[in-house]
């Protein structure tokens, strides 16, 4: 596992990744690393767009990097979770893109697996939303509740 620099097609644009090459098959692209809260994910729409944080740590890849690469082909989703015992489950979805901006980076999951259990489905289909921009059907904001962006559905 290491940095990679890719360039998606139908675009100019150069960006790092970090490619994690232990989980079989290799080559999953990592879109957001959270690992001991060192990276504060209270962000705004243009930065949950752009990306944020280290890509040598805890990060964001960016929402329009991820629209990138997921509409150029067929790409999968793997969801790695450990808890602080080590103890290690998976989620993963037999596909996986975003819609552009301009519906709001929606959520496009397929059929799940594994055994951390399924609670991505339910926000299938869902606008992103922000501390700045409100796309969850929540009375509120999810994304002030949960103090991060995310495809929310209710919170």
């Amino acid at each position: 596992s290491s940095i990679y620099l890719v360039k998606p097609e139908n675009t100019n644009r150069l960006m790092q990744v970090w490619c994690d090459q232990r989980h079989d098959p290799g080559g999953w692209t990592v879109i957001q690393r959270r690992l001991d809260g060192s990276v504060n994910f209270f962000r705004n729409w243009e930065t949950y767009k752009q990306g944020f944080g280290n890509i040598d740590g805890e990060y964001w890849l960016g929402l329009e990097n991820i629209d990138w690469l997921t509409n150029q082909g067929n790409y999968k989703l793997l969801i790695t979770m450990e808890d602080w015992s080590g103890r290690k489950v998976f989620a993963e979805y037999a596909s996986f893109r975003l819609e552009p901006e301009s519906e709001y980076y929606k959520l496009r999951l397929g059929r799940y697996n594994g055994n951390a259990g399924d609670s991505f489905t339910w926000h299938n289909g869902k606008q992103f939303t922000t501390l700045d921009r409100d796309h969850d059907v929540y009375t509120g904001n999810c994304a002030h509740y949960q103090k991060g962006g995310w495809w929310y559905n209710a919170c």
